[in-house]
């Protein structure tokens, strides 16, 4: 049986591998360790349900019996995502003979404060001082307003920035692409803390996903 992940890109899916080790290496013994078997990289909302009715004929045959789902908040807010995403499952859920309806389905959906996506999290807990990341409030703050990046552009903007110059050495930013991308910075650097309460839904959420 398998456990799978869905998430709406690869960068979710470094972040959730590096946290799930971050995990297994800090958990108690006796507690759950996440095991997530598959992830499957979607793009956005409007691929989610093609995704789910292309698993349902693994789901029949018993070879999957969790599935998580993880999307971002945005701007639209954890509620209105999270019934977004509800919707979806139901009308597959809806499709399936009455004996494969034991699968499970797990919904978290990434937010800071309630709204916002990845960025907006890897943002709240960076863990190395971003001298010239933080440059680019004031530097936001002088555009004019039909130039001024959106909350999504910016948080966005600020990671490369932060992964970077704040934490690549000269060398490294040489081969940006290769060497300060989202990819190494969430595998090979220590520039994140997850020990951020900010996590814990999300921890709470894949513990209980990969729980046997």
């Amino acid at each position: 049986m398998s456990n799978v992940l869905i998430v709406e890109s690869e960068n979710d899916k470094f972040f959730i591998e590096a946290l799930i080790t971050n995990i297994s290496a800090n958990i108690e013994i006796g507690q759950p360790i996440c095991a997530i078997d598959e992830y499957e990289c979607l793009g956005g909302m409007s691929n989610l349900e093609e995704r789910l009715r292309a698993l349902t004929h693994r789901i029949i045959k018993g070879e999957i019996d969790r599935v998580g789902i993880i999307f971002d908040a945005d701007a639209v807010g954890i509620e209105e995502r999270t019934d977004q995403i509800q919707e979806k499952i139901d009308l597959i859920v809806a499709e399936l003979p009455e004996e494969s309806n034991k699968v499970k389905f797990f919904i978290y959906i990434q937010n800071s404060e309630g709204h916002g996506e990845l960025e907006t999290v890897l943002k709240a807990i960076k863990s190395e001082d971003a001298i010239v990341a933080d440059c680019l409030e004031s530097w936001q703050e002088c555009l004019p307003d039909n130039k001024k990046l959106s909350s999504k552009e910016f948080d966005k903007f600020w990671i490369q920035i932060y992964q970077r110059y704040d934490c690549c050495t000269k060398k490294e930013q040489k081969q940006a692409g290769l060497k300060c991308n989202n990819e190494v910075s969430l595998k090979e650097k220590a520039i994140w803390n997850f020990d951020n309460k900010i996590l814990n839904d999300l921890k709470k959420f894949l513990n209980e996903l990969g729980d046997e």
